[in-house]
């Protein structure tokens, strides 16, 4: 799921990356720099944020026109401190460039905090509009500080410097990343190139908030039904929540909005077959529609932007541009691992479809799929997802989430109560996350559950202020989950899918992974690509682990526990429909990698889209996951581009994770946590990722391990 956020580089460069996840999917990178300098702008949304905890957004006080002025203040003083440390008369030391870029970006990182959540959480027309009058200004920012060529060669000289100015391996490592970023973001290019490269970052910019707010203006379509027939099959549950949505319109009846939270149960449960292709057709042409939010020509634009910024700096193409920077490191690494799941993926779709044909008595359509998998999970298993609805109540699984934090980590989380710190809806919860042993604060947890009009689809994670030891003091975390729930009636229980309750975990994951962080300088918080989703995947497994499932997962009314005979038929039902699974996700990776990893780029989108399935054998009775005029992970932003395939990448280090914590005889084994904590979670990029899994693992991840876990052949 992608959120646009700005972030302020080790580089001193503002920058716009995707958040969050699509099976999950943000980052999952700090937006606050450590504190630095005592400038105050008379704007509390860029000034050093009020209240306890070492401060929290003022979210009570944020307005369209207060949060322009925060981001026009807190790009004045970001240009103030990058020429502080340009017309420094001393030579280039790491002190007086390095660690004052890194105390650099403040006052516009905590404004542009505010600004992503505002943008992507409420999206009302006037967030909508601040966020197309912002974008290109920030963009511009960006550039003018990647441009500076005094500050270029002041990163260089240090970085050039560094052995003979005996940096630490973590300073050496900052300095060079810093510089290795400047010159992929063209801070070596000439004048020209220069002029050139910002034109087109500033195209992007405008091209990535228009495809955003057409994909948004799509999701808001709904479906309104006012004869109950229309619903059969549908649970209880869904039928509640779609009530809930008419009423909230001031509608009769019922409400199908166009997101996947209420998509997915209607074409799992719906039994009347010309309904799903409705809402099913409704779904997946978001974006391609003929209309005023098409989003067809401005990916086009977008392809033809990145084809000229790839040639501009020195690259083959788009994929090998964003990559660099990667744990695969080149296309063809990536597009090896996908082609050796693929076929037996392909595989296992033509054992599901032949077997849902049989049942159903005709050929299987895409708006059939998980209609008829459900009937045949049924069947075969006598497992019926609303037999497990009742036990996956979202308050009491989230306690679970909690539950898995203390006993891996020792992070305790204790709900505050309303009104003691401000919050952006009032459906959001607030939790303090504490040091079980010590007691000592770590950071504040924000849940922000529910779906509303304007706030974009899907699940993400984001932080407002993300940890550093700068100044010798440890700053606080600030992380949220966001989830797109659809709200049950006043006074019922939320119930949720065992599918959702995994993507809860996994976001949580997300959360976990920052509030663990332990870095000293900002630059390294982040990590690759494709090494983000792996804390979040490898969260996922303990949902159904006897502890969660014994203490949390108990039914919503009687209170007991779910019974052996259900738990086992999860566990014989596990590799069931990972056919399905694997190929709606993989192909949508498949396809971004066809498209990017190309000289001449595409100008007619939805012709590629069905030419590159065809080339890699899409099976007819399945849809992308994501399909390209609705990709935000693609066209929001760069940071998934060329990079859809970071999940399943870091799906082998998860699958071969959980394998290391069933070696040790128990999910919770204190001695395999804390080796997990200390060093995949807490070094950020401090060190090399991939030395890093070794580190933990003693060896490279196991594709097989991922195979075993899907339940496809090993060899």
């Amino acid at each position: 799921m992608n959120r646009r956020q700005m972030i302020i580089t080790s580089a001193g460069v503002l920058a716009v990356t995707a958040t969050g996840c699509a099976t999950t999917a943000g980052t999952e990178r700090a937006t606050n720099m450590a504190s630095a300098s005592p400038v105050l702008t008379g704007n509390p949304l860029a000034d050093p944020w009020p209240g306890p905890y070492q401060g929290v957004p003022p979210w009570n006080q944020v307005s369209v026109d207060l949060l322009r002025d925060a981001l026009n203040k807190g790009i004045d003083v970001l240009r103030a401190e990058v020429a502080a440390v340009v017309d420094n008369p001393q030579p280039a030391t790491f002190e007086n460039t390095m660690l004052a870029i890194e105390l650099s970006g403040e006052h516009l990182g905590r404004a542009s905090s505010i600004y992503s959540v505002m943008g992507g959480n409420i999206g009302t027309p006037e967030y909508q509009a601040l966020t197309r009058e912002m974008s290109p200004v920030l963009a511009a920012v960006s550039d003018e500080i990647t441009f500076n060529d005094a500050l270029f060669q002041r990163i260089r000289h240090v970085h050039e410097t560094a052995a003979a100015a005996g940096l630490t391996p973590e300073q050496a490592r900052l300095t060079r990343r810093s510089y290795e970023r400047s010159v992929r973001n063209g801070a070596a290019l000439d004048a020209a190139g220069k002029a050139e490269l910002g034109r087109i970052n500033q195209a992007l910019s405008n091209a990535f908030t228009a495809f955003q707010q057409k994909v948004v203006a799509d999701e808001q379509l709904i479906t309104h039904y006012t004869t109950e027939a229309d619903l059969d099959g549908l649970p209880d549950s869904n039928k509640s929540a779609a009530a809930a949505a008419a009423r909230s319109r001031e509608l009769d009846g019922w409400v199908i909005v166009n997101t996947r939270s209420a998509v997915d149960p209607f074409l799992t449960f719906a039994d009347n077959r010309a309904k799903r292709e409705e809402i099913w057709r409704k779904f997946v042409n978001r974006g391609d529609n003929g209309d005023g939010n098409d989003t067809n020509a401005t990916i086009a634009q977008i392809l033809d932007l990145r084809a000229q910024r790839a040639r501009l700096l020195g690259f083959e193409t788009h994929a090998h541009w964003r990559m660099q920077d990667t744990m695969a490191g080149s296309p063809q690494a990536a597009m090896d691992l996908m082609m050796r799941v693929w076929p037996p993926a392909v595989a296992r779709v033509g054992e599901e479809v032949a077997e849902m044909r049989g049942v159903a008595g005709h050929d299987i359509e895409p708006w059939d799929y998980l209609y008829y998998l459900e009937k045949v999970r049924k069947a075969r298993y006598d497992l019926d997802q609303n037999d497990l609805k009742p036990y996956f109540e979202l308050t009491s699984m989230k306690r679970g989430a909690f539950y898995m934090a203390e006993r891996l980590y020792g992070m305790v989380f204790t709900q505050l109560p309303d009104g003691t710190i401000p919050v952006f809806h009032p459906d959001m919860k607030t939790y303090e996350v504490t040091d079980q042993a010590s007691g000592r604060h770590i950071g504040i947890f924000y849940s922000d559950d529910f779906a509303r009009s304007g706030k974009r689809s899907g699940a993400w994670m984001t932080t407002y202020r993300s940890r550093s030891n700068l100044n010798g003091h440890a700053e606080n975390v600030l992380a949220s989950n966001n989830n797109n729930f659809i709200k049950a009636p006043d006074g019922e229980p939320l119930l949720i899918s065992l599918d959702d309750t995994q993507t809860l975990f996994h976001e949580f994951g997300h959360a976990l992974h920052y509030l663990s962080s332990n870095v000293t300088y900002p630059g390294l918080g982040g990590v690759p690509r494709d090494f983000v989703e792996y804390p979040s995947q490898v969260h996922e497994k303990w949902v159904l682990t006897q502890p969660i499932l014994d203490q949390f997962a108990r039914h919503h009314e009687t209170g007991a526990a779910m019974p052996q005979e259900l738990l086992d038929k999860i566990e014989a039902s596990s590799t069931f429909a990972e056919g399905y699974a694997t190929v709606s996700y993989l192909s949508s990776a498949l396809v971004d990698m066809d498209l990017h990893n190309r000289t001449e780029p595409v100008t007619d989108v939805d012709a590629f889209e069905r030419d590159s399935l065809t080339r890699i054998g899409m099976p007819r009775e399945i849809v992308m996951r994501h399909r390209l005029p609705q990709f935000n992970h693609l066209f929001t932003s760069d940071a998934y581009s060329a990079g859809y395939y970071s999940y399943l990448w870091s799906e082998v280090m998860d699958a071969d994770t959980w394998a290391a914590f069933m070696e040790a005889g128990d999910p919770f084994d204190p001695e395999t946590a804390r080796r997990f904590k200390e060093i995949i979670l807490a070094p950020g990029n401090t060190t090399d990722r991939a030395q890093a899994y070794r580190d933990f693992r003693g060896r490279d991840p196991d594709v097989t391990a991922l195979l075993r876990t899907r339940g496809f052949p090993t060899s």
